[in-house]
């Protein structure tokens, strides 16, 4: 293997690493999420306590939205990495830039292709 094949190979296991960390972290999160909300699930009383309830029910469920959609963000880039295609961008079926890739491992853009989207979709927006 040649010494650009033996980086890309080390980007995509340090990638492979974090994203499988941050899959750890982010389940334990809601794991965690879950144990706090369901502690306050028997909670009775007036009016603003059922209140307090319903704004606590309605940020768990906000934030385990978003873990969820991270989640899955992390599951397609680990799958990319088992069927070879991870590190090419959607846009302009390119190499995405190594420094993007270990800053953002779940990325599916290249800076030029995210550019590209972009400026399509704020043309669509108007």
């Amino acid at each position: 293997m040649n010494t650009v094949q033996e980086r890309q190979q080390s980007i995509i296991k340090e990638c492979r690493d974090k994203l499988l960390a941050m899959k750890s972290e982010i389940l334990n999160r809601s794991r965690f999420l879950l144990r706090e909300f369901r502690s306050r699930e028997n909670i009775t009383g007036d009016e603003a306590d059922m209140v307090t309830y319903v704004l606590a029910e309605q940020n768990y469920l906000r934030e385990q939205g978003r873990l969820q959609t991270r989640l899955i963000e992390l599951d397609q880039a680990l799958e990319r990495i088992l069927r070879g295609t991870f590190g090419i961008c959607e846009e302009t079926e390119e190499q995405i830039e190594a420094a993007r890739l270990l800053a953002v491992p779940w990325t599916t853009l290249s800076i030029e292709g995210a550019e590209m989207r972009e400026a399509r979709q704020s043309r669509f927006a108007k």
